[in-house]
């Protein structure tokens, strides 16, 4: 799982100086794939089985109002946009996975703060997770700061993280916002899990296109940012394993 996510982290700086004013989503995606496909490796998203339609590209692309699962394609990125791209590698059988969004240019202060938010939810739900910890401590910890510093932003309840190993998507479910059953369930020494919330700048309410069936998008066309790390708990505590080594830190601001 380190060598898979430290992979992953190598193809996020590796496309990192491209995410500018002007270059397709699409472009990014091919840089994506070729980067992968030239060190042995396998893009997890490509050919993902959904409810409808297999995933037609190697990484996701969600730009502007468009939560996550966004195909790459031929828009343009714009100044004023935020872009996620989220990535997931399989090295060896095991996956990789995290994303970050990015600002195009200058951005409005409104999209500056859902990225913002979004960040750092990231790491205060990392911090705040500790051997044994139910997993409500993860929504627990991002609910109390939107609410508080953000109170008109939505956390999307609908998109969860996951646990992460030999397969893309398996047993726990990490939810955003706490649920029942995330108040039963503990992570222990050992897990491998995504943490990665969806911050709406308005409602947290989500449609899924559905002529794609994969297409997520926020129902009252304000923007949505995300960043995600895949994280080991260990017997002292989390290990981020997706750290990159251009990107952005903990504490960062945008």
């Amino acid at each position: 799982m380190r060598v898979a996510s430290k992979f992953n982290a190598q193809v996020m700086d590796y496309v990192r100086p491209y995410i500018q004013p002007g270059i397709s989503t699409g472009k990014i995606d091919r840089f994506v794939h070729e980067f992968t496909l030239d060190h042995g490796h396998t893009p997890a998203c490509l050919g993902y089985p959904g409810d409808k339609f297999p995933f037609p590209k190697s990484c996701c692309i969600s730009v502007n109002d468009v939560i996550c699962h966004g195909i790459p394609g031929e828009y343009e990125l714009q100044p004023g946009d935020i872009a996620n791209v989220d990535l997931t590698s399989i090295v060896n059988g095991w996956h990789g996975d995290q994303s970050e969004t990015f600002l195009i240019g200058d951005v409005e202060t409104n999209a500056k703060d859902v990225t913002q938010c979004a960040f750092d939810c990231l790491y205060l739900a990392i911090e705040a997770v500790q051997p044994g910890c139910l997993i409500s401590t993860i929504g627990d910890a991002i609910v109390g700061y939107v609410q508080q510093e953000f109170p008109d932003f939505g956390v999307v309840d609908k998109y969860i993280g996951h646990g992460i190993g030999q397969k893309f998507h398996q047993p726990p479910n990490i939810p955003h916002v706490a649920t029942r059953q995330s108040r039963q369930e503990r992570l222990y020494p050992g897990m491998c899990f995504t943490i990665e919330p969806m911050i709406n700048g308005g409602s947290s309410k989500t449609m899924c296109d559905k002529s794609d069936g994969w297409t997520v998008r926020t129902t009252d066309g304000e923007v949505s940012a995300q960043f995600e790390h895949t994280v080991l708990m260990t017997e002292t505590g989390p290990e981020i394993m997706t750290l990159t080594q251009t990107g952005p830190q903990a504490g960062f601001r945008f």
